[in-house]
């Protein structure tokens, strides 16, 4: 078998797996948070028993029938249960499969891209933490510190092992001038409107972002993700499914910017 096919195989079995994975941090991270923020105002039941992303058991939503290991197979599992449950019939959340494929797609443009080895696993690594992010986000309205902050630092220390392709100062100036210009913005919005336009979990993932795709790549990442925001906002507005606010996650776009940037590169027709 040659070695490249066998090498994408190989990243999107990983990729399944991983996406499989990640669809428990996306669904148990903000329950979990929910949990830490309730125990100091003595919200949390003494009794109640251990929930994290080991346990319980994967199980469904409707029925809480627990997964038997060929009903929890990434991918596979949905297409032979036709996105239904075996216990009660109910239909499986179309998002399951999608992330699961949308991270294989990813792993395997890793793998292509740059091998296997160091680079394609911190490429993946990258993809993979973005995914989780914008899923998050979209759900929740939160970007988890827990993902954000270490993919800041894991960015930095990819750089100085010569796995992102960029200069260590790019990735430590990207960080500081991404989460810079939206406090900056953020506080300017406040200022003038009285109103909070964004979370700070927006500062840390552009700082995640200019830490792995350094400083040039700022200007590309927020033109990108403020035009993908604006069609997706006139998206969901048409649909009925904006918020009373008018107000959506900007996260998921930054996310679209930042995969965008990591496969093609920077917009070609901006200088810096």
């Amino acid at each position: 078998m040659n070695d490249s096919v066998l090498a994408l195989g190989l990243a999107a079995l990983l990729g399944l797996m991983i996406g499989s994975f990640l669809n428990v941090v996306i669904h148990r991270l903000p329950l979990m948070l929910q949990a830490q923020w309730d125990a100091p105002l003595g919200d949390a039941p003494q009794d109640a028993s251990p929930f994290n992303l080991a346990v319980p058991r994967s199980h469904c939503p409707h029925c809480q029938h627990a997964l038997a290991w060929h009903e929890n197979m990434p991918l596979l599992s949905f297409l032979r249960l036709r996105g239904r449950c075996a216990h009660c019939q109910a239909p499986i959340g179309w998002r399951y499969p999608a992330i699961e494929l949308v991270t294989s797609v990813l792993f395997m443009w890793a793998a292509a891209e740059h091998g296997l080895g160091l680079q394609a696993l911190a490429w993946a690594g990258f993809s993979a933490a973005l995914v989780a992010l914008a899923a998050i986000d979209a759900d929740t309205r939160l970007l988890p510190d827990a993902i954000t902050q270490p993919l800041v630092w894991a960015g930095l220390i990819a750089t100085s092992l010569g796995l992102t392709g960029i200069d260590l100062n790019e990735a430590l100036w990207g960080a500081a001038s991404g989460y810079l210009f939206l406090w900056t913005v953020y506080w300017l919005f406040k200022a003038v409107t009285g109103k909070e336009g964004m979370g700070q979990g927006d500062f840390k993932l552009l700082a995640a972002l200019g830490a792995w795709l350094g400083w040039p790549a700022l200007l590309s990442l927020i033109l990108i993700a403020s035009f993908s925001g604006v069609i997706g906002g006139l998206w969901l507005k048409w649909r009925g499914q904006l918020d009373d606010k008018g107000q959506l996650a900007f996260g998921p776009f930054l996310v679209v910017a930042g995969l965008w940037v990591m496969a093609f590169g920077p917009l070609p027709w901006i200088l810096i």
